[in-house]
């Protein structure tokens, strides 16, 4: 059950961090991981039920949580989201991912569009509304998670691939525009995370497909993995910003280099 908790309420000791997309996979590991370093967390997403698992999870093991039903591409949603909030000190702009792996010639512009809503103009909205409230913070930190297609092109990409160059352009171009402020902004680029609603939702349901793109490659990222960097990065000293973290397995070396078969850990030498 969530746990409802206003301004007044709320433990104001603690920093309060707002990760969006926090219901599932990357979102509720971060949610999880800033928790656990003494976070009040609220988890905004369009789903419920998938926020309150993971308030749950939090208060379970411990922490504090509540939920926020937010949709990033709808501004009322976003205001609405944000007024309750009362103070921020991190901003975690997770919600977002990817549709479809058609060529240019075949893309859906219905799912281009949805994308870039989503990845970039959502990370817009939340930003905007929370600025006011990280300007009030002795530790503010906006968190941008992007992707290494933020960097790097590949065939039947380019949907995504736009989207996520336009989140990282979103970061880097804030970042000079607070230039002189005590805001830091922090771009994270994972590359192969095995999440369970990632692949699933850019292959249209399609299970075998999803379960194919991560089929014998040894050890891809997992949800807790890139969380334990978003930690690390905002755990470090207010004047300390890393700017730009990419973030691979072993296993991948670009988005269309992956070594698909074992590889010797050399764990018992």
């Amino acid at each position: 059950m969530t746990v409802q908790m206003t301004e007044q309420t709320a433990d104001q000791s603690r920093p309060l961090a707002l990760v969006t997309g926090g219901g599932t996979g990357i979102g509720a590991a971060i949610a999880r991981r800033l928790a656990g370093d003494g976070f009040e967390v609220v988890v905004a997403g369009r789903r419920r039920e998938k926020l309150d698992e993971v308030v749950a999870a939090v208060e379970g093991a411990g922490g504090h949580a509540r939920a926020v039903v937010m949709d990033v591409t709808d501004a009322a949603s976003v205001e609405s989201g944000v007024a309750g909030l009362g103070r921020c000190d991190v901003l975690v702009n997770n919600a977002g991912g990817a549709l479809g792996v058609n060529r240019v010639e075949d893309g859906d512009p219905d799912e281009w569009e949805r994308m870039y809503s989503s990845n970039v103009v959502g990370t817009l909205r939340v930003t905007q509304a929370v600025l006011p409230l990280l300007r009030q913070s002795a530790r503010a930190t906006i968190v941008d998670i992007s992707s290494i297609a933020g960097e790097r092109v590949y065939e039947g990409g380019a949907g995504y691939v736009a989207a996520k160059h336009g989140t990282s352009v979103v970061s880097e171009t804030l970042r000079l525009e607070l230039n002189g402020e005590n805001i830091r902004v922090i771009d994270i680029r994972p590359g192969m995370v095995r999440t369970e609603e990632f692949s699933l939702t850019r292959l249209h349901g399609d299970r075998a497909a999803a379960d194919k793109v991560y089929e014998g490659v040894d050890r891809p990222l997992v949800a807790d993995d890139v969380a334990e960097c978003v930690g690390f990065v905002v755990g470090l000293p207010q004047h300390v910003n890393i700017d730009t973290m990419v973030i691979k397995p072993v296993a991948q070396a670009a988005p269309h280099k992956v070594h698909r078969g074992p590889i010797d850990w050399k764990q018992d030498r």
